[in-house]
C-alpha cells in the first residue's frame, strides 16, 4: 500500500517531466507483520549448455514475520506446478536468487510463467519471462573476471557453484525431532572484487560468507548460527578455502528442505552485478 503525499495544489516538476500531485507516491514504513509477500524475478540465464533458466527470489515486506506457506492455492507456480521448486518458508525482508526454474526449450519471450503468493490474506503475482533486457551472467562478472564461491556437503562431493539451488541436487540427511543437526559446507573463492564505481572495499570483509535458513518444511527451524564463520584452511584450492559447521534443531517430524547462499566479497545479491552468490539445497528427514 502506498499514500499519497501533496507536493503542491498544481504539481511539481520531476526529472524535467511535469507531473500532478496525484501522481508522487511514497511507499510506506514496512510493518512488523500483517504485510505482504512478493515473488522477485531476478533475470533469466543460459546454462554452459545452452538450455536456459529463470532465477527467482523474493521481497517479504515484513520486517520481523517469517510465514510458511505451503505449496498450493496459496503458493502456486503456473503452467506446469503448482510445485516447480519455489520456497515454502519466507524470511523478513529481500531474499535474492534463492531458486531457478528450468525454461523449457520452445519458450518464446511472449510465454510466462506466473508466481502467485498469498499472504496475510493479501494476494501477489509475478510474470516470468525471457525477454532480451532481463537477461543476466550469474556465474561470472566480466569486469574483473569474478566467479561464485563453489561448496560442498562433502569434501569428495560434486561442487556446486552459482545460484543452482535445486532439489534435484539436495543432499539427504536424517536426523530425530530436538536432536540438533551437524552439516558442514566446503567453499572455495577466488578472492576477485568490484564494484559500480571500481572502489575498494571500504571495510574488511570475509572472502565467503554463508546464511542458512529453514527453506521448507512442517515445524520450526533453528540453527546455533545462521551466519556461520567460513574457517580457512591453508591447504586447499583455490585463493581462498574454508569450511563452516551449523547445528540445525529441527521442533517436530516431517520432511524438510533447508537453504544455505554463500556470498562472495560482492555481497548480498552481488553487490548489484547479479553475481556473484551460489545457493544450495539440503533435505532433512526429521523422525
Amino acid at each position: 500500500m502506498n499514500r499519497f503525499v501533496s507536493i503542491c495544489a498544481a504539481g511539481a516538476l520531476a526529472g524535467g517531466v511535469f507531473v500532478s500531485a496525484s501522481q508522487i507516491q511514497i511507499p510506506e514504513p514496512r510493518r512488523g507483520s500483517g504485510d505482504s509477500v512478493t515473488g522477485a524475478f531476478e533475470g533469466w540465464y543460459y546454462n554452459p549448455d545452452g538450455s536456459r533458466a529463470f532465477l527467482v527470489g523474493y521481497y517479504n515486506r515484513n520486517s520481523r514475520q517469517e510465514l510458511d506457506v505451503p505449496i498450493g492455492p496459496n503458493n502456486h507456480i503456473e503452467p506446469g506446478g503448482p510445485d516447480l521448486g519455489q520456497p515454502t518458508h519466507f524470511l523478513p525482508g529481500r531474499q535474492w536468487g534463492m531458486f531457478t526454474v528450468p525454461v523449457p526449450r520452445d519458450f518464446k519471450p511472449t510465454d510466462s510463467y506466473v508466481w502467485t503468493l498469498t499472504a496475510n490474506g493479501q494476494t501477489m503475482s509475478i510474470p516470468l519471462r525471457v525477454k532480451p533486457d532481463y537477461v543476466m551472467s550469474p556465474f561470472t562478472e566480466i569486469s574483473v573476471g569474478n566467479t561464485p564461491p563453489s561448496i560442498k556437503f562433502d569434501p569428495n562431493g560434486k561442487a556446486i557453484q552459482g545460484p543452482l539451488a535445486t532439489l534435484g541436487l539436495a543432499p539427504a540427511r536424517t536426523a530425530t525431532a530436538g536432536t540438533p543437526l551437524a552439516i558442514t559446507v566446503w567453499a572455495i573463492d577466488d578472492m576477485k572484487y568490484t564494484s559500480g564505481t571500481s572502489a575498494p572495499l571500504t571495510r574488511a570483509r570475509p572472502p565467503v560468507t554463508l546464511r542458512w535458513s529453514k527453506y521448507r518444511g512442517p515445524g520450526s527451524v533453528t540453527f546455533d548460527k545462521a551466519n556461520p564463520e567460513v574457517e580457512k584452511q591453508e591447504s586447499g584450492e583455490g585463493a581462498f578455502s574454508g569450511k563452516a559447521t551449523v547445528n540445525a534443531k529441527f521442533a517436530e517430524a516431517g520432511e524438510y528442505v533447508l537453504h544455505v547462499t554463500a556470498n562472495d566479497y560482492s555481497g548480498d545479491g552481488g553487490g548489484g552485478f547479479g553475481c556473484c552468490w551460489t545457493t544450495g539445497l539440503v533435505k532433512v528427514t526429521i523422525r
